[in-house]
C-alpha cells in the first residue's frame, strides 16, 4: 500500500474543477474495446492521479541491457513503470531483416508490457527519408522531406511503405488472451522546433498538418489499424493556447494532447516552474475542452543533480491544482554512458526521494494498475 510522506502534504492540493470532463471519444470509431477501455480509464484516473512512464525502461539501463523483466524503477521500486515509452525507428531505413529483428523486439516489448497490465506508447525518431542525416536536421545533408512524402510527393509510396510496416507491426501486437495490445502512438513530436527535419523551420504549416491527416488516415482507415490512440505534442515553445495549436490538425484527427518540456525543469540548471505549470495548464485545459485525453509526453533532468527532483520538482508541477494528465514520461537511462539518464538506479543521490515519489498516493506505476483494459 502507498502511503503519503509527512514532507509532501504540502504539495499543492488536488481540486477537480466544475467544468470536469467526463468522456471521451476516440478518433478511430472502430478502435477496439480494449483501446476505448483504455482512453476511457486513463481520463478517469487523470483526476486524482498520474501514471509514471520512463522511456526504454525495459529495453536497457544504467549498465545494463536486455536483462528480462528488468528495469531501473523496478530495481529501486519493486514495480516497472505504469508507462513505458518505445520507439520505432528501426522500422524503416535499414535493410529488410534488421527491420524484422527490430519489429519482433518491438512486438515482444510491447506484449510483456501488455500481459503484465502496463502501456507502451511509441515515438518515432524518424530516420530522413528522403537524404541522409538521421532524424535530426543537418544542415547540407538533410532535405526537407516533408513535401516530399505527402501525397504528391516524390517519396509518398515510399512513405506508404513504411506505414504498412508499422501497420503490420501494430496488429501483431497479440497479448496471451488474443486481444491487440492498444498503445498511445505519438509521431513527429517537438515539430515546433528546428532539430528534426519535421520540425518547423523545414516544413509549412500546411505541409506539417497535411501529413499528420495523411499519417494517422491511411492507418486507420486503409492499413486498418485500430489499436493506436494517437497523440499531438509541440516542445514547450509556447505560451497561449493559439500558439499551442498553431499546427495542430483537428481535433478529428488527434486523441490525446500533450507536451515535452525539459527546458523549464531544470535542464542547464534553469528553472522556471510557473512557466512549465503555466503551458500544461493550457494542454490540460484544452482537452478538457475538446474531450482528449492530456499527458506531460516528455521530461526529465539528465544525471538529476538535484536529488530531490522527483518529489520538490516533477511532483510538485503534476499535482498542481486543475491539471489532469494521464501520464509524465521522462526519458531514457543509456546503457554505456556515465551521464545520459533520467530516472535513478541504486545508489543514485537521488534513489531515496524517488522511493517518496513511488510512494505517494498522487503517483501510479505498474503495480498499481487495475484492469486498464476493461
Amino acid at each position: 500500500m502507498k502511503y503519503c510522506p509527512a514532507l509532501l502534504l504540502t504539495l499543492i492540493s488536488i481540486s477537480l474543477t466544475t467544468s470536469a470532463q467526463k468522456r471521451i471519444s476516440l478518433i478511430d470509431p472502430l478502435a477496439t474495446k480494449e483501446t476505448r477501455a483504455l482512453a476511457g480509464n486513463l481520463l478517469r484516473l487523470s483526476k486524482n492521479s498520474i501514471l509514471f512512464g520512463h522511456q526504454h525502461a525495459t529495453e536497457y539501463g544504467h549498465g545494463w541491457q536486455g536483462d528480462a523483466d528488468r528495469s531501473d524503477v523496478k530495481t529501486i521500486t519493486g514495480s516497472h513503470p505504469a508507462v513505458i515509452g518505445v520507439d520505432i525507428s528501426g522500422l524503416s531505413g535499414r535493410p529488410k531483416d534488421e527491420i524484422e529483428k527490430n519489429k519482433a523486439d518491438l512486438v515482444k516489448n510491447i506484449t510483456d508490457t501488455y500481459n503484465r497490465g502496463g502501456l507502451s506508447t511509441i515515438s518515432w525518431h524518424f530516420s530522413n527519408p528522403a537524404s541522409g542525416g538521421g532524424f535530426y536536421w543537418k544542415d547540407s545533408i538533410s532535405l526537407p522531406a516533408v513535401a516530399l512524402i505527402i501525397p504528391g510527393g516524390s517519396h509518398h509510396q515510399q512513405y506508404k511503405e513504411i506505414l504498412a510496416t508499422i501497420a503490420d507491426m501494430a496488429k501483431s501486437l497479440k497479448g496471451k488472451d488474443g486481444t491487440l495490445a492498444p498503445v498511445i502512438f505519438r509521431p513527429y513530436h517537438e515539430f515546433d522546433g528546428d532539430w528534426f527535419w519535421w520540425g518547423a523551420k523545414h516544413c509549412s504549416k500546411e505541409d506539417f498538418i497535411t501529413l499528420w491527416q495523411f499519417t494517422v488516415g491511411y492507418l486507420r482507415d486503409t492499413l486498418d489499424v485500430h489499436n493506436f490512440i494517437y497523440a499531438f505534442s509541440p516542445d514547450n515553445k509556447f505560451n497561449t493556447e493559439a500558439e499551442f495549436l498553431e499546427r495542430y490538425p483537428g481535433d478529428q484527427w488527434v486523441d490525446l494532447v500533450g507536451m515535452d518540456n525539459y527546458a523549464d525543469f531544470g535542464r542547464d540548471g534553469k528553472y522556471d516552474l510557473l512557466s512549465g505549470i503555466k503551458k500544461l495548464r493550457i494542454v490540460s485545459e484544452y482537452a478538457q475542452k475538446a474531450g482528449k485525453l492530456a499527458a506531460f509526453t516528455e521530461t526529465g533532468l539528465e544525471t538529476i543533480p538535484n536529488p530531490k527532483w522527483f518529489t520538490d520538482v516533477l511532483l510538485r508541477t503534476v499535482i498542481t491544482n486543475g491539471l489532469k494528465l494521464a501520464y509524465v514520461l521522462v526519458w531514457r537511462n543509456d546503457a554505456t554512458s556515465a551521464t545520459h539518464y533520467y530516472a535513478p538506479f541504486p545508489g543514485h543521490p537521488s534513489e531515496a526521494d524517488f522511493k517518496l515519489f513511488y510512494d505517494h498516493p498522487f503517483t501510479l506505476f505498474e503495480k498499481d494498475l487495475k484492469a486498464l483494459y476493461k
